[in-house]
């Protein structure tokens, strides 16, 4: 059948898919538009499977927390190039997958598709108009009842950071200027977790291990490399928890100190609990 360009053109108004696209789906599909639609999804999928080799280290980090505070979420997703990362079409692709989350609730990439069957579509949908690997990444997200939820995106929306404390029974803007602070701490001197007591038993061991061959090569007796290695250790502590590191602000403080203070101000015992740092294209935590 005969297809008109008044035709072709509410279907690319309906899907953001190009004029050729939206003809040949059409003609494929003898004019119904429906059948179009299922045409150019399919269309993405095709893509998303020619394309599952690429890499897709570009994109988007994204955040969206309750006003109450008690839930917040944390997101990427990723395309191939800084110009989709851009685009109209993934730009509404993220918001859309961020407000589903954030309105179901949910806590992981599988509940978010469990609970929003739909999501996929979005997502070929995109792939279809963009051309490029598209995907949702990783996704995080913390629920509380006695905590509070900060959520904090470094410019560019390359890097997002969601932090939780705990023992919060009423927030204030002290609160809220200090959850800013440890979030930007965060994002810039990348702790790996925020307590000595979690860092990874076999990841210490790797580091004493270096370090005594460290102090063995520089002449050190035998006997006090075990006392070298810990001590070295321990600085170790002061750089990657996050309690222990310096503040950025002020280097005469310590995250801890920071928490102390705020403490003592408001008669609390707020604590950092946990903290999701994603960084455009890192290894998923």
């Amino acid at each position: 059948m005969s297809i008109s360009a008044a035709q072709v053109n509410e279907l690319r108004k309906k899907t953001g898919a190009g004029m050729m696209d939206c003809k040949k789906a059409l003609e494929e599909s003898n004019g119904d538009f429906e059948k179009a639609i299922e045409f150019l999804r399919k269309k993405g999928a095709a893509i998303a499977a020619k394309r599952a080799e690429k890499t897709a280290n570009e994109g988007v980090i994204a955040t969206k927390v309750s006003d109450d505070n008690k839930y917040g979420l944390i997101v990427e997703v990723n395309c191939e190039t800084d110009f989709v990362a851009k685009s109209e079409d993934f730009v509404n692709l993220v918001n859309q997958v961020v407000n589903k989350a954030f309105d179901s609730k949910v806590m992981s990439i599988d509940e978010l598709l469990e609970k929003n069957p739909d999501v996929n579509n979005l997502v070929n949908d995109v792939m279809g108009k963009v051309g490029e690997k598209t995907e949702i990444r990783r996704l995080a997200a913390y629920k509380v009842d006695n905590g509070f939820v900060f959520d904090y995106i470094h410019m560019g929306s390359k890097l997002g950071v969601l932090l939780k404390f705990e023992n919060v029974s009423s927030a204030n803007s002290d609160l809220a200027s200090l959850a800013k602070d440890i979030s930007m701490q965060i994002a810039a001197m990348n702790p790996i977790c925020v307590y000595r007591e979690q860092v990874p038993s076999d990841l210490i061991e790797k580091e004493m291990e270096i370090y005594k061959e460290l102090a063995r090569k520089e002449g050190k007796p035998e006997n006090i490399l075990e006392k070298i290695a810990q001590g070295r250790i321990n600085k170790f502590y002061q750089e990657n928890c996050l309690a222990e590191q310096t503040f950025v602000k002020d280097n005469s403080k310590s995250i801890n100190d920071l928490i102390s203070e705020y403490n003592k101000k408001n008669n609390a015992e707020i604590k950092i609990s946990e903290f999701k740092r994603f960084h455009l294209g890192d290894e998923k935590k």
